[in-house]
Formats: C-alpha cells, structure tokens, sequence
C-alpha cells in the first residue's frame, strides 16, 4: 500500500493502474482514508508548491477512481473540481489513466459512474471524453441530461481541442455509432447547444443545419424525428436567438405539403405566442394552407383570435389580409370568420380598427341579423370615432352607443405623506433595525432617520446598555475586532454612529469642527456635496453619541418625505432649552433645510429667544427662500469632440438649468453645507455617481426645483445618450415638498423620452402624482417636451410610449392637454417624418376621441392632414382633425 501512496506523491500516475489490479477490493477501501487525508493536504498546499500540484492532482484522481467499489462514490471523485483542475491532470493521459483503472469493472457498474457523471453539469464538459468511453464500454444507451448533450454537439464540430484541420461535422456525425439516439437528444434541451448557431452559411462545412438535413436524406437519421422535434421546439418558445436554428434547420429540409398540414395546430399556436418573427413564418404557412383550400374555416378563425390579439400591427394586418381572401372564396364562411375579424376591434391602432370595421361591412348581408347583433357585442371595444361607423354598420346591437355618459377624467389618488412613528424606538427595537441596516443594501428615510435617533436617545439615557446590546448583533462587522481602533473614514453609515457608541472608531477622527477626509471630493458633483453633508452628520452624532451630550437630534423628520413640521421644531429647541443642551450645528443646519417653509410659525420661533429660534424664524421668511433658476441652451463644446470621456455629451446641444449662489449657506451654515449652495451652471461633465437615496434625497426635502435642477443633467443623459437608471429618481421628486416650478416640469419632460422603459414609467408616475396633487401645468410641460423634440433630446416614438402609457391609466384629458402643447413641434416642416410621429399623433387622436376635448386643432395640423397619401402619420392627422371638430367642448371632471 505504501507504493501506491509514494507514486501518488510522486505524482507517477502511469504506474498505478498495474498496483491497484494486485489489491482486493477490501484492500482498496482501505486504502481511501489516506488518499482523503493526502488530497485534503493537496488543497491546503500554498504558491510555492503549486508546481508539485497538477502531478500529485492527475495520480490522486487515478487512485482514488481505482479504490472506490461504489459507483455513486467513484463519480462524485472522478467529477470533483480540485483533483481535475491542475495543469498536469488534463489531457489524454488523465483519460488513459481512469480507463486502465475502471475498464475490469463490470459494465452496469461502468454505466452508473458515466451516467452520474453526464448529470454532473458543472463538469460534465470537461469529463465527456471518459464518458464515452465508459458508454462504449458498458454498452449502455446514452445519457440524455443536457450537459452531456451539449458537449456532444461539441465534439462533433470541433473533435476536441485543439481542434484537427481535417475535422469535419459531416464526417464525423456519419462516424459517430450513437448518432441516431443523440440526434433527438438536441431538440429536449432546456436550451440548445451553443455550436448549434455558430455557423449561419449553409454551404459551410460545419453548418449543422445542412449537416442534419444531409443525413435525413441519406437514412442515417429519421426525416419524422427532425421535423418534429424542431416543432415541438419552436412550440416550446423562448428567446429568438436561440430558436433559430431550428427554424433554419426546417427550411433546409423543405417541409412537403403533408408535413405542414399535419402540424397544423402547431402553427397555429406559434401565431399566438411565439416571438414575432416565427409569429410570421407560422401565419406564412397558414395561409399557403389557407390558399390550398387546407385550412378549414374553424382553423382559421381559430388562428385569428390569437394573431388579432397581438400587438404586431404587420401581423394583424395581414391576417386581415388572410381573412378577406377567405371570405372572398366562402361567402357562407362569414358566420364563422366575421365574428373573428371583430376581434381586431380592441387593437391599439384604430387604423387596423378601421380595416376590420370596413372589411365586415364589406361582407355582411342583408338578412344577417344575429350576426351583427354578435358582432354588436365586440364593436363596444372600438375607438369612439369608429363606435359611431359601427352603430350606422350594425345598428345598437348589442352595444349601448347612443346615449354615452359625459367623459370623467380618471387619475390616480394623490399619494399620502405617512408621519414618523411619535413613540420612540426602545433599545431592543433600536438594536434590531441598526443591524438590518447595516446588512441591507437600501433602506428608507424612516428607517435611516429613525435608527440614527435611537442611537443617540439611547447613548445620552444609558451608552453602556446600548453598547452591550449592540455589541454582538454587530459582532460580524469587519471593524468589530481586533486590538486597533479603525479610522473613522473607513467605516460608512449607520456603522460609524455604532462602532462610536462600542469605541472602535478613534475619538480624534470625530473631533467637530472638521470635514472627513474626502468631503472636497468630486467639487463638481452634486452628489459629493450631498456626500459631505450626510458624512459630516453621522460623525457628530457619532461623536455626540460618544459623549451623550445630545438627549435626541433636532432634524429627525416628521414625514417619511424627509419633511420636518415647523411647529414641532420649536418644540424640540425648547425642549433643548429646557435641558440645557445646545444644538449641534449640522443637526441643526440639516433640520432648517428639512423644514417646511411657513411663515405663520416664525412668531412662536422668535419667542424662544435664542439665537436658534432667530435663525429659524428668518429661514421660514426670507433667508430660506430657494436661490433662483436660469435656464437656457447649451451649445456644443466642440473642443471636446477628440476626447472620448466629452465625445457625446459635450458636444450634445441641451438644456440646461443653473443655480444661483445662496450667501446663506456659506455664512450661517457648516462648511460641509457650502457647497449646496455655490452656484451650479450645469456644465460639468458626465456625473456616474449612484447616491443613496435615502439619505441623500432627504437633504433638501423642501426644494423640488433645486434638486430637479441637479437631477436633469442624469435625466439627460438618460433620454439622449445611454444612461439608464436616473428616471427612477422622478416619482419621489413629485412626491417632495416645495413648489413644482419649471425645473420639476422640465426634469420630467425629460424623462418621458428616456431611452429605456423603466425610466420612462417613473416619467410616467411623476406626471400623474403632480396631476393628482392639483400642481401640473400641462401647457408648461408640453412646451418643453416640444422644446425637447426640437433639441432632439427627446425622440417621438420614446413620448408616444410614454403618452400611451398615461392615457391608459384613464387620463386622457390630462395626456391630451400636454400633447396639445407638443404636436405643432412635430408637425413643423421636416419634424412631421421623424419616427414615431403617426404613433404620436394616435394617441393624441384617441385623447380627444375619448375626452370630448374640441377646438382648432394645434398648427400645423390641417397642413399635414390635407397631404396626399395614407402614412400612419397622414392618417392619424386626418383622424385627429376629425376628432377635434366633431367633439362638442364639455367641462372635464376630475375623478381622484
């Protein structure tokens, strides 16, 4: 047994194989208690004897396959990751080595260990060579777990690596004895092998298409198993890249007229669900079966009711198409295949309304009057333009469409500002929430404000107490060991005001009167400034919760805005009067930009006679008036057009809103304030910074137009460029406190023509809360979405998704009062062929359509709606037209 050992060590594979053949099977169980303890030791082995690893690696895999008598056991070695990751363990000789060991064994016990070790999916790519071997050994069938199937697509296109120059995947499928059971293997992935679509010209000689179509010809593989297999697979659906090749793979075999009937309700379940380009393939086939006289009327309208069902305005309208030449051929079909076209009634584009409606009219008959009672029933679901063609069609029907109730514009509630909990948090309660935060990733401002004043209520009560109950529910913390103190800079958050409290932050890093290190950093960005003032308010009320001078902090907010009542800030600086204890200069500062401004209560401020109260009575007048706005056009810097960090966006015409100085900050506030109130142009470059929200958002909870300020270079950078993320800021801007100016309206201009979806909901959201809330000025944001549109800043079809979305809600007047103000831009000669302008104008022709809404019709209108021709942006203009002047004015209500 020793020798065995020695050639492990010595990393002398070859010679094991002749070794463990002399033991009993006993003996090699014995033996396995030391080869674990030795490979054990191998994984502990340091740098300096990697060198020794990938030999001691290769002969431990070796013996240790060769002393196992168990399958399951022998396979959970075989396929361990540290024994097969040494250099010296791959190659040919790793593979000689476990046959030589493995090949006396009995082959249901050979098909065990290969089938457990094709399961093993995150190394069964690597271990395929003994795997087939081992198959071919026991004479077993095949294993069918995905892993096992994709490396042998693998091998056949690539026949190992590295790869021979005279492989070809033709020769070697013909080769391959296991051909026709792997072959149906490939289309019961979850997904398919990835070699599958690497090669996309058919001619190549490793195109697996043609490879496959090739043996299906020649009677290697069953034609029956390819063509369904690639069915069932496109049936199954998911993402287009990755049904691709199946799709090919049924065009190389070129499916006779008998294949495609006898996958009829398979192609007609693709029309429904599958991803639009098989969509249009399956509908092809349809409708050559359609054409053939193939496709029963049943089917069809079958197939109808989920292809009219989708959004794909190509599809719908070519169903429609397919439909009309049915009913063409079959007039008796009309029964069946009309009630079917009506089920483009409810489609988002009245255009293909419009068809649907003409084609049922151009089909119906005299006598057919419980037909259009049936499709009277439908026609509830069109337009209300159309609603009226539908009554002069049908009649009443079965829909109701003569007497309409008055419109009832339908907007969301206005959201409720929630108070923070008045009953204070005990120890334990406190204890529990700063370690939640403290693992969390995000949290609320309630849940920030309220933590940090239980710290420090609870070390000015009793510091010891708190400093026991925290000190094991932090106890992971990476600053909680160990004999030296950690630097106050290094530790961030809540953490800092706790690692204060169990003394393990140095007491001269929290000395006041101090920034932390990096508060200068990044000058130019607005979020470094917002930065410094959080950073500098956790280390005094670490510092205060040091000392316990402070009883609790004055800017903990009485809303979960981060809004502080004012009337309950006199009350805590009289409570501070009362006890003695003066206030600490940021907490104070941050509660005075926390307040809402309301001069009814400077008086009670004044009459606490302190310097404090007089502070804040003149913050509630004059002093905390917001600094004043400029906006203008910013042109392009092309100075900047060389250098990559400024090729995009200096050189992108924007708008852009600057801040004037507030002397204010710079006078009566902490340094860290300072720079809140320099004056800011807007220039600077791209910002990449992500701020906590919860605690920096809540900085300047009273001042939407400041923050709406800095929030517009991101929201730019969102619509114009490819930034992502910053739209999600706007629904809590709409939610703040402060008057909702120009910059508010601007910012979420903006964002309703962010590049991406998510961005533009939040658009969306911020919109309907400022509606809600009574503070939208609709002309006032139309005017910057068309100033907008004119920058290309915003794009059409990005506001017509975003228009779309706020009309759905039920708030088409609303979407309607903004579009007014938007359309004469686009209309404007040259803006009329921008993309998505007919989108645009749909929805606005739907708002008036179903508002009531009359009047003119903004400039530009009539202009493009008398052009020749019928673009979508043509007839969208004519329809909105229509709408306008057939609409009678009525006063709106508003439904909140």
């Amino acid at each position: 047994m020793n020798q065995i050992l020695d050639a492990v060590r010595a990393g002398r594979t070859s010679l094991l194989p002749l070794l463990i053949k002399r033991l009993t099977p006993p003996e090699r169980r014995a033996l396995l208690p030391e080869l674990t303890a030795l490979r054990k030791e191998v994984r502990d082995w340091d740098w300096v004897r990697r060198r020794e690893h990938g030999g001691v690696a290769s002969a431990l895999l070796v013996a240790g396959a060769g002393c196992h008598t168990g399958a399951a056991a022998a396979a959970a070695w075989i396929g361990s990751r540290d024994l097969a990751e040494g250099g010296a363990a791959r190659g040919s000789s790793r593979w000689a080595g476990l046959l030589a060991v493995l090949g006396d064994r009995e082959p249901a016990w050979l098909a065990d260990v290969a089938h457990r070790l094709a399961a093993r999916a995150v190394t069964v790519e690597d271990n395929y060579p003994l795997i087939r071997e081992l198959i071919g050994l026991a004479d077993c069938p095949v294993p069918t777990a995905d892993g096992f199937v994709h490396a042998w697509a693998e091998d056949m296109a690539f026949g190992g690596y590295p790869r021979s120059a005279h492989h070809l995947l033709s020769v070697a499928l013909r080769e391959d004895p296991r051909v026709r059971e792997m072959v149906p293997l490939l289309f019961q992935t979850a997904e398919p092998a990835a070699t599958l679509n690497w090669y996309v010209d058919p001619q190549a000689p490793d195109h697996w298409p043609s490879a496959l179509a090739a043996l299906a010809r020649e009677g290697i593989v069953e034609r029956r198993v390819l063509v369904d297999g690639c069915v069932a697979r496109l049936l199954r659906g998911g993402r287009p890249g990755g049904l691709k090749f199946y799709q090919v793979l049924l065009q190389r075999l070129d499916l006779t007229p008998a294949e495609l009937r006898e996958h009829t309700a398979d192609w007609i379940a693709m029309t429904a669900d599958a991803p639009s380009v098989l969509a249009g393939h399956a509908q092809q086939v349809l409708a050559a079966l359609s054409e053939a006289g193939e496709l029963p009327s049943e089917r069809l309208a079958e197939m109808s009711a989920g292809v009219l069902f989708r959004p794909e305005k190509k599809l719908v309208r070519a169903q429609l198409v397919l439909l009309g030449k049915a009913l063409r051929r079959d007039r008796e079909a009309r029964y069946l295949l009309l009630p079917a076209v009506a089920g483009a009634f409810g489609h988002e584009d009245t255009s293909l309304q419009e068809r649907a409606l003409g084609l049922i009219g151009k089909h119906l008959r005299p006598g057919d009057e419980e037909l259009r009672t049936e499709l009277g029933f439908q026609a509830e679901l069109l337009s209300p333009v159309h609603r009226r063609a539908a009554v002069e069609l049908l009649g009443a029907g079965g829909g109701d469409f003569g007497d309409e109730p008055p419109y009832e514009e339908i907007l969301p509630p206005a959201p409720v500002r929630r108070r923070m909990p008045a009953e204070v948090r005990t120890l334990a309660e406190t204890v529990e929430l700063v370690a939640a935060l403290t693992r969390s990733a995000a949290s609320t401002v309630a849940e920030f404000e309220s933590a940090l004043d239980g710290l420090v209520r609870h070390a000015h009560h009793d510091r010891t107490a708190l400093a026991t109950a925290l000190r094991p529910a932090l106890a992971d913390r990476w600053w909680a060991t160990g004999d030296r103190q950690a630097e106050a800079d290094r530790i961030h958050g809540l953490e800092l005001v706790a690692a204060a409290v169990l003394g393990r932050v140095r007491a001269y890093d929290l000395r006041p009167g101090s920034l932390p290190q990096g508060a200068g950093y990044h000058q130019n960005c607005v979020h470094g400034m917002l930065g410094a003032v959080v950073a500098d308010r956790l280390r005094e009320a670490a510092h205060h919760a040091v000392s316990g001078t402070l009883p609790f902090l004055l800017a903990t907010p009485t809303w979960d805005t981060g809004s502080l009542e004012p009337r309950e800030l006199v009350e805590r600086l009289a409570a501070y009067g009362r006890l003695g204890a003066p206030p600490a200069p940021v907490d104070f500062a941050q509660a005075l930009l926390r307040v809402r401004r309301d001069p009814a209560a400077a008086e009670a401020a004044r009459a606490l006679g302190t310097r404090e109260g007089e502070r804040l009575a003149a913050w509630l007048t004059t002093a905390g008036e917001p600094p004043e706005l400029l906006r203008r056009v910013r042109e392009p810097d092309l100075s900047q057009r060389g250098h990559w960090w400024g090729r995009d966006w200096e050189t992108m015409r924007r708008i852009v809103v600057e801040t004037a100085e507030r002397p204010v900050f710079q006078t009566e506030f902490p340094p860290s304030f300072h720079g809140l109130g320099r004056p800011r142009t807007g220039n600077g470059h791209r910002c990449y910074w992500v701020p906590d929200d919860a605690a920096y958002g809540a900085v300047l909870p009273e001042d939407r137009e400041t923050q709406a300020a800095w929030l517009l270079p991101e929201v730019t950078v969102c619509a114009a460029l490819d930034g992502r993320g910053a739209g999600a800021r706007l629904s809590r801007l709409a939610e703040l406190g402060g008057p909702a100016g120009p910059a508010v309206h601007l910012v979420v201009a903006t964002g309703l023509g962010a590049r991406h979806a998510e961005d533009r909901l939040a658009a969306v959201d911020a919109l309907l809360v400022l509606a809600a809330r009574g503070e939208l000025d609709a002309a006032l944001l139309g005017q910057d979405v068309a100033e907008l549109l004119r920058l290309d800043t915003v794009k059409p079809n990005r506001l017509a998704d975003a228009a779309r979305t706020i009309a759905a809600t039920g708030a088409y007047a609303t979407t309607w009062a903004v579009l007014e103000g938007v359309l004469p831009a686009l209309l404007a000669a040259g803006a009329g062929a921008a993309r998505g302008a007919g989108e645009l104008l749909a929805v606005a022709a739907d708002c008036v359509e179903r508002s009531g809404a009359g009047g003119p019709g903004p400039e530009g209108l009539a202009a493009v709606a008398s052009r020749a021709g019928s673009s979508r942006l043509v007839t969208q203009a004519r329809r909105l037209r229509v709408a306008l002047a057939a609409a009678e004015p009525e006063a709106v209500a508003l439904v909140s």
